[in-house]
Order: C-alpha cells, then sequence, then structure tokens
C-alpha cells in the first residue's frame, strides 16, 4: 500500500564535522552536530566524530551520559581521502554530512560520486545525495 516501511537499524554512525571555526562563522553546525549525537545517542548508536576543532561542544567528551559527545572524536582535517582513512578503519553502517555545513557536503557528494561509500556499504543518512 505504499505506506509500510522497513526500518534499518544501525549501530555505528560516522558525523563528519564542520571542520575549523572562525569566530562568528559556522557556530551553527556545531550545535547541529552536537543536537545530532545527542540524538543518535539516544537511540543507542556509537558515534564516530571527524572534526579537526578541538574547541567545539561537539568534541566535549562529558563522563555525564546526558552530555557525553561522541564515542570516538577523529582530530583529522576534513577532505575524501581522510574521511575514507576513517570509514575503512572504523566501518560504520552510515554517514551524516548534512550537520557539517559545506565542506561536510562537498566531501560527501565527492566519496559518492567516486562510488567509496557505495563500496564501503555506508549509508547517506539525511538527504540523499542523488536527490
Amino acid at each position: 500500500d505504499g505506506l509500510n516501511y522497513e526500518r534499518k537499524i544501525y549501530k555505528k554512525v560516522l558525523l563528519v564535522g564542520s571542520g575549523g571555526l572562525s569566530i562568528g562563522q559556522a557556530g551553527e553546525f556545531d550545535y547541529s552536530g552536537s543536537q545530532c549525537i545527542k540524538a543518535l545517542k539516544e537511540e543507542n548508536i556509537e558515534v564516530i566524530l571527524i572534526n579537526p576543532n578541538i574547541a567545539t561542544v561537539q568534541t566535549s567528551q562529558e563522563k555525564d551520559e546526558a552530555t557525553r559527545g561522541a564515542d570516538r572524536v577523529y582530530f583529522l582535517p576534513i577532505n575524501p581521502d581522510v574521511v575514507l582513512d576513517v570509514i575503512n578503519k572504523e566501518k560504520p553502517d552510515g554517514i551524516i554530512v548534512s550537520m557539517g555545513g559545506q565542506t561536510a557536503l562537498n566531501v560527501g557528494v565527492e566519496l559518492w560520486r567516486r562510488g567509496e561509500l557505495q563500496k564501503a556499504g555506508v549509508d547517506i543518512l539525511g538527504t540523499q545525495i542523488p536527490v
């Protein structure tokens, strides 16, 4: 009937952060990324974060479960080859590139066009690249 769907269960998701932030620039991506981490953790999904900026809420490693950040944080540059290296090491089920602004989106599009995400079996969560 077109209304039924099967919800895929994700166990590990890679969140691509916004990269380096400047004062007064791109703070909304830090906020949206930290809220994304919180939502994923509420679903008991392991969160892997790539974000080279150590001064963000996303990279917080609080001990309190309610405010804790990602399970693992890679303080690495946001570019296709680095993200692919992390994908190959961590083997996530999915990737979110829509919370990191243009930098993360560009990386996601590049990896999709090269066929790397498909080859690694990594689903893009959120708006799909072909759209």
